[in-house]
């Protein structure tokens, strides 16, 4: 399966690391990216912290969204015609996927793609280190994870 690339403009790739860096402390933050999903590319528009879908996102020490915050989520998304493109999170230390992770997908539907970050987003950030998911469904996953993920992640500029 030829995976379409998701793109972010650089700037917005930079306050995506940075809002994750100053909310992630001393526990995981996380945010879903929002933007247009047409044949050939996937394009982030702009992103939602968790926690500002719900305050106490952050409360367990790892990223938690109940039924309510997809409600907001679903109707921001109405209101903006924007899909759900991805979702990325920090880890403490590596970018590999929890079982956790893995067992309870933020958004579970096949090709949905997770994304996390490790160190807490702190340091110099880059894409062949990051995780990057396929959900293929039934709490199956591609990892499209090391070099891979500069084909499927493109931060910077494009035509």
């Amino acid at each position: 399966m030829r995976e379409r690339p998701i793109h972010f403009l650089r700037g917005l790739w930079t306050r995506c690391l940075d809002g994750l860096r100053q909310r992630s402390g001393e526990h995981e933050a996380g945010a879903l990216l929002l933007g247009t999903d047409d044949p050939q590319r996937r394009i982030v528009n702009t992103l939602v912290y968790y926690d500002e879908l719900d305050a106490n996102a952050y409360s367990t020490g790892v990223c938690v969204l109940y039924a309510d915050s997809f409600e907001r989520l679903w109707r921001m998304c109405r209101e903006r015609d924007l899909t759900v493109l991805a979702d990325v999170h920090t880890h403490p230390l590596g970018a590999r996927q929890s079982h956790s992770d893995r067992a309870n997908p933020m958004v579970a539907q096949a090709g949905h793609v997770a994304i996390i970050v490790p160190n807490f987003a702190r340091g110099r950030v880059w894409r062949h280190r990051l995780g990057l998911y396929r959900y293929r469904g039934a709490h199956q996953w591609d990892n499209l994870s090391g070099w891979s993920a500069r084909r499927v992640l493109r931060t910077g500029t494009w035509s």
